[in-house]
């Protein structure tokens, strides 16, 4: 099962993640770069918005609501919480993307800055370690 969401996890990260290497390594490089654009003062703050939505506030519901679907069963089945668990990845991966998105239109320090921040708590927070999986197994009741 944790092997599973891993793969998972890894394959829906990993694009994100080497695009903010190559990024990062372009702008060190001078080899491109997207400056005053007009739009930027409209999208800086939808792009940090939209990272804590699905970093934070998204996965945070989507907990509770599983919870409350199964709050009356006695025990949840493990393909339930496969489902959930993958959804949750889903959910979370698209934070380092608007981060990738952030860096690529240069936007403000404080924006930039939060999305980072916003995609990195997801990133760690979500990993789909043996440890968490056993507790959400513990408080789903999954056997």
């Amino acid at each position: 099962m944790t092997g599973a969401l891993k793969r998972t996890y890894f394959t829906l990260l990993a694009p994100a993640g080497l695009g903010l290497i190559v990024l990062q390594c372009a702008n060190g490089l001078d080899l491109f770069a997207i400056r005053g654009a007009k739009f930027i003062p409209v999208i800086a703050p939808l792009v940090f918005v939209l990272s804590v939505l699905f970093a934070v506030a998204l996965p945070v519901l989507l907990r509770t609501l599983f919870a409350h679907k199964n709050r009356n069963q006695i025990r949840t089945s493990e393909v339930d919480l496969i489902q959930f668990e993958r959804r949750l990845i889903y959910i979370i991966s698209i934070s380092p993307y608007l981060a990738l998105t952030a860096c690529l239109l240069e936007l403000p320090l404080f924006y930039t800055a939060g999305t980072a921040l916003a995609a990195l708590y997801a990133v760690y927070y979500y990993y789909p370690s043996q440890k968490r999986i056993q507790f959400d197994r513990r408080i789903f009741r999954v056997r």
